[in-house]
Formats: C-alpha cells, structure tokens, sequence
C-alpha cells in the first residue's frame, strides 16, 4: 500500500471519479450519437469555420464541428469545476517553461493527427471497442513517453 501512497499522495479516488466520469461521458455520446469521441481532429474542424482552405472544408470536418466544438468546450468546462469545486480552488502550476509546452504540444498535435487520432480517442474509446490499431496506438504513445522522460531526465531537463 505504500508505493500506492507514493505515486498517489492525496489519495486515488479523485483519479477513480475522473475516470468513471471520462468513461460515461465517452460512452453517452457513443450510444446517443454514434460518435466516437476523441479530440484529435477538433484542431482541425474548429478551423473549418474560418478557413476556406480545401483540408479544412472536407466533409467530415464540416460536418462534425459543432459537436467538436462542444466536446472540447466540456472539457475545458470540466477542468474547470474541478479546480474550484473539487480542488478547492488550488491550480495547476508547473516548472516547465511556456516554450517548451509549445513546442511539446505541437509535436504530441503532429503525433495524434499522423497517428490518426489522440491518446483520448485511442486510449479510451478505441481500446474500449477493441480496435486492434488503437492498441497499437496506445502501446507506442506509451512507450515513446517512457523513453522521452527518460531521454529528458539523462540530459537535465524538468
């Protein structure tokens, strides 16, 4: 029980609701709309408001923007309320300098959309209908993660 304390110091159960809550919300909007969720493609459908550009006007984008939209808003929504109802107001704070969570988001934004979708898209709902490419997915984002950490931590970083 002690190296559960160690990786989980405040305790395991807000990690417990947040998955129960990933997983009724990725499953509510399966058995209501068909959709898979997943955000990967939000980047991309988002700008189909604004540009004229052929790759964001394709149909699928088009028509999958407004739930997207939604989708992405309810997360945002959601990490909310977490961190003033469920946290207490207390925010995330981080050591990690503004360039390198850019150019870390633009790198793992390249990833998801090469990869054909998200760790939420692949991790959560592929593997939960057992996609046989999203477990494939899942085993390389995690293993890339490993070595990366690793890679980070041998050359001084955070």
């Amino acid at each position: 029980m002690s190296a559960l304390a160690h990786y989980f110091p405040t305790g395991i159960s807000a990690y417990l609701v947040g998955g129960l809550c990933i997983g009724l919300g990725v499953a509510l909007l399966f058995i209501l709309t068909g959709y898979i969720g997943g955000v990967s493609t939000f980047f991309s459908a988002v700008w189909s408001f604004v540009s004229q550009w052929p790759h964001f006007q394709q149909h699928g984008l088009v028509t999958s923007r407004s739930w997207r939209l939604m989708y992405a808003v309810g997360m945002v929504l959601g990490a909310v309320i977490f961190t003033f109802a469920v946290n207490h107001g207390r925010t995330f704070v981080t050591s990690v300098p503004p360039w390198q969570l850019l150019i870390g988001g633009l790198i793992g934004g390249f990833g998801a959309r090469y990869s054909g979708g998200c760790t939420s898209g692949h991790g959560i709902c592929g593997l939960g209908s057992l996609q046989k490419p999203s477990l494939a997915a899942v085993i390389t984002f995690v293993v890339t993660a490993i070595i990366t950490a690793h890679v980070i931590k041998l050359i001084g970083g955070v």
